[in-house]
């Protein structure tokens, strides 16, 4: 595949998760939660800070850092995916990772903080909440250790 055919995909995933992030603003007040499951809750909370909420509470600075970190690590991977469209693990790894960058850094500038909602518990556990967005850098992040582990392999 093309790379402009990774970078149609990740239009879609970017759609999506601002579609999602955009129901969740226009459905949930901030901290307003459906219980879906005895696992799952769908719940409006504002991340100013990156994953687990680092950095939170660090006075206004972080959005503008982890704006130009998302810009950068866009520009990195785009490059980086370019120049090895054809191997499609990488390609696949790199458009999720950009797709979530991408979706994250557009609340980061629209809102000063990320959209997050999902919210999966168990028995008064709670992972903190997220969004596709995350769970693409997740998946991306892990598709590129999968993919390096089966070059090393190869070589």
């Amino acid at each position: 595949m093309s790379a402009a055919r990774w970078m149609m995909v990740a239009a879609l995933l970017i759609g999506l998760d601002q579609l999602s992030k955009l129901i969740i603003v226009n459905s949930y007040a901030l901290g307003q939660q459906s219980v879906l499951t005895s696992w799952f809750n769908v719940v409006r909370v504002h991340n100013t800070g990156a994953a687990f909420s680092f950095l939170s509470d660090a006075g206004g600075w972080q959005r503008w850092f982890f704006v130009g970190l998302g810009v950068l690590a866009v520009a990195v991977l785009a490059f980086l995916m370019i120049r090895h469209a054809g191997q499609v693990l990488f390609s696949l790894a790199a458009t999720l990772i950009i797709s979530g960058a991408i979706g994250n850094t557009i609340d980061r500038l629209s809102y000063g903080y990320v959209v997050d909602f999902i919210d999966w518990h168990y028995a008064g556990w709670h992972w903190p909440a997220f969004n596709f967005a995350d769970s693409f850098i997740m998946v991306g992040a892990g598709l590129f250790i999968l993919d390096e582990i089966r070059r090393v392999r190869r070589g």
